[in-house]
């Protein structure tokens, strides 16, 4: 049974910093693109940050360039989003996915597996 399994979300302070984790099982994980979304009341669903399992080939939306960092563990199957010098935009429900496309695909439509996602909430 393939699950993505978020965690790590809560509750922060502008300026703050969280680390969400996303643990992969039931696929190939190292064939794998892992990919960070979210979605804000009001507002679609967007990307935030993707990483290639096959190279390390990562991709950020500018929203999040040099605040955020996306990384992973191959032995441990999962994929980490350190957020750092969070804003109130930044609040949402964020959402891992696995794609077997090639590059580092943004789109949604490329990504096969989604998690059950984790809030976030950035606090003036």
């Amino acid at each position: 049974e393939v699950q993505l399994v978020e965690s790590g979300g809560g509750l922060v302070q502008a300026g703050g910093s969280l680390r969400l984790s996303c643990a992969a099982s039931g696929f190939g994980f190292d064939d794998y693109v892992i990919g960070w979304f979210r979605h804000a009341p009001g507002k679609e669903r967007e990307g935030v940050a993707c990483i290639s399992n096959r190279d390390g080939s990562t991709y950020y939306a500018d929203s999040v360039k040099g605040r955020f960092t996306i990384s992973g563990d191959k032995g441990k199957s999962t994929v980490y989003l350190e957020m750092n010098s969070l804003k109130l935009e930044d609040t949402a429900v964020y959402y891992c996915a696995a794609s077997r496309r090639g590059g580092v695909p943004v789109g949604e439509p490329s990504y096969d597996y989604w998690g059950q996602g984790t809030q976030v909430t950035v606090s003036s």
